[in-house]
């Protein structure tokens, strides 16, 4: 069986680590990014109804301006952002399942969305950036790519991941997106997106492809 890759930072690369283990997977952490937080400053609450989060690290790396905004109803991405949300004090109105893409956000109303600076769009009236995904420069494992599986949790770490890798045809890609799997380029022994975009159907295509020894 094939070692599965995991890029992305802290501490979802653990989570998802875990996971995979807990399928029988050999596990590698290469994280191509580090998130930081970044100066912001919450806008008047009043012109708001809503707040929408679509990862954790907005809860994460958002400081005291989160305190501010306590008092607006939470749309959360997934369960584990919902749950950082919660323990932090905020309301969820609603719990997306396929990622942001596909979180069933009210019309009509005035969202807030905290996002990393480098973010997918979730149709919000206005959106503040609270943290950054910073490459690493040279990534600490790097040399361990070769015969192995690696999964690709966005469009930024494909590409980041196609800036580096120079040896591509014993490596075969399990990207969370089509625009993920798109944003690796060419060149890889195979390349697939999973059925939906998230961690369970990311890792249930990593695993069949650990599975094989490749076209």
């Amino acid at each position: 069986m094939r070692p599965l890759v995991i890029l992305r930072p802290q501490p979802g690369a653990s989570r998802t680590a875990a996971k995979a283990e807990a399928l029988g997977l050999e596990v590698r952490l290469i994280p191509l990014f580090t998130v930081v937080p970044v100066d912001w400053a919450a806008p008047d609450p009043a012109g708001f109804d809503t707040l929408v989060l679509t990862s954790a690290n907005a809860i994460r790396h958002g400081g005291e301006e989160l305190d501010k905004l306590k008092g607006l109803p939470v749309h959360a991405v997934g369960e584990a952002t919902a749950a950082l949300a919660r323990a932090a004090g905020f309301r969820i109105a609603s719990v997306g399942r396929g990622g942001s893409g596909q979180m069933m956000l009210p019309a009509g109303q005035r969202l807030l969305h905290l996002a990393g600076r480098d973010h997918v769009g979730a149709g919000a009236t206005q959106v503040i950036a609270v943290y950054e995904a910073r490459s690493v420069e040279i990534p600490p494992g790097l040399d361990q790519l070769g015969d192995c599986v690696v999964a690709v949790h966005s469009p930024r770490a494909g590409c980041r991941l196609a800036e580096l890798a120079t040896e591509r045809g014993r490596i075969a890609i399990a990207a969370i997106s089509p625009a993920a799997a798109e944003a690796c380029g060419t060149g890889w022994q195979e390349l697939r997106a999973a059925d939906a975009p998230n961690d369970s159907a990311l890792l249930a295509l990593a695993a069949r492809l650990c599975e094989s020894p490749g076209p």
